[in-house]
């Protein structure tokens, strides 16, 4: 094996790989760049040699000639729970397949916050960002526009904005999983919902489910229709208070982590799921088929969105305005399993 050298002390650079693959400078630089332009024989050698000196790429440098800085933003409302993590985890292993990376932040439902996060993305010359939904300051996504950097929404779509987006039909969901109980037979049906304000996920989904109620002539009474945030402990609370008196026979909540603090709380207090409850959530997140009973729920595909997601940003990227970009609205599955039943078996 060819002993690895360096021309200078300190950090390997590009002329101590090209020394020690035996190309020129040049040669080197291309293989960073445009890969595709330098012989395949040539490539295993460059990078054989970069592995074994420990070169690390100084991408900020070549932004300085070419503007891509090889990392690609993802801003979420939340890390602190399961809601976004399969998404976050495939759209940081997808970009990894392109040689990018990423910076993951979070403004917790807070779209000043999240303006604030971008501002300081493009500050590092961001090479293009992923958001989630279709709800954001103007401001956001017009420092994006005119410096043309790419943006893509994730999770939801919508019929009335300009940011493409990779998502799932949100209203839908929340329509499969209450029509789904009401062909089972419930027509006493709670739900547990979100605040709704800069949240169009969760807005979509009570709409649907309200559809679904109105499709089948049913009405939702103010007390059925009740507030909490995606967290376990507090839907737990929520679901004890609506258990203690006058309890419905099925409750519809936003997402899997609400449900799982229902099915908590039922157990609790002694109440059989899903003789005398039946639950529902959405999302399909883990541990969903895991807990006892297993959660019926739409599986919303979000390793798969964030897959597209980061895929359609790196060619955005990389061709510009040559790039077309297609909306992508991925399907929805309902996923029937053991919290969710007949009525006529609640006694």
């Amino acid at each position: 094996m060819k002993r690895a050298t360096r021309t200078r002390s300190g950090a390997p650079g590009i002329v101590d790989v090209a020394n020690q693959a035996g190309v020129s400078p040049a040669t080197v630089s291309r293989f960073f760049n445009s890969p595709d332009v330098v012989r395949a024989d040539t490539r295993k050698r460059i990078q054989s040699a970069a592995t074994e000196l420990g070169y690390i790429r100084d991408r900020m440098a070549g932004a300085m000639h070419n503007r891509f800085s090889g990392t690609i933003g993802l801003v979420v409302p939340t890390i602190n729970n399961t809601i976004f993590s399969e998404l976050i985890d495939a759209f940081s292993n997808q970009l990894l397949h392109h040689d990018r990376t990423m910076l993951v932040a979070s403004h917790n439902y807070d779209l000043t916050l999240e303006a604030s996060i971008i501002r300081s993305l493009l500050e590092r010359r961001i090479d293009g960002v992923a958001v989630i939904g279709q709800d954001h300051l103007n401001s956001a996504i017009d420092m994006l526009t005119v410096r043309s950097v790419p943006v893509v929404a994730l999770w939801g779509p919508a019929s009335n904005t300009s940011i493409p987006f990779v998502g799932a039909d949100n209203e839908l969901a929340g329509f499969k999983v209450t029509d789904h109980l009401i062909k089972q037979g419930h027509r006493d049906i709670a739900f547990i919902f979100p605040d709704v304000t800069n949240n169009d996920r969760a807005n979509a989904r009570q709409k649907g489910a309200m559809r679904a109620m109105q499709k089948a002539n049913l009405t939702v009474a103010p007390n059925r229709v009740h507030a909490c945030p995606y967290d376990i402990a507090e839907s737990k609370k929520t679901a004890s208070r609506i258990l203690e008196k006058n309890k419905p026979t099925a409750i519809v909540c936003a997402n899997d982590v609400i449900a799982h603090g229902v099915i908590f709380a039922a157990q609790a207090m002694s109440v059989n799921l899903p003789q005398q409850l039946s639950v529902v959530g959405i999302g399909d997140f883990t541990g969903s088929a895991d807990i006892v009973p297993s959660l019926t729920t739409v599986r919303l595909p979000a390793k798969r969105i964030g897959r597209l997601g980061a895929d359609a940003l790196v060619k955005m990227n990389e061709y510009g305005s040559e790039y077309t970009f297609a909306n992508q609205l991925i399907e929805t599955e309902l996923i029937i399993r053991e919290s969710s039943s007949h009525p006529a078996r609640h006694g």
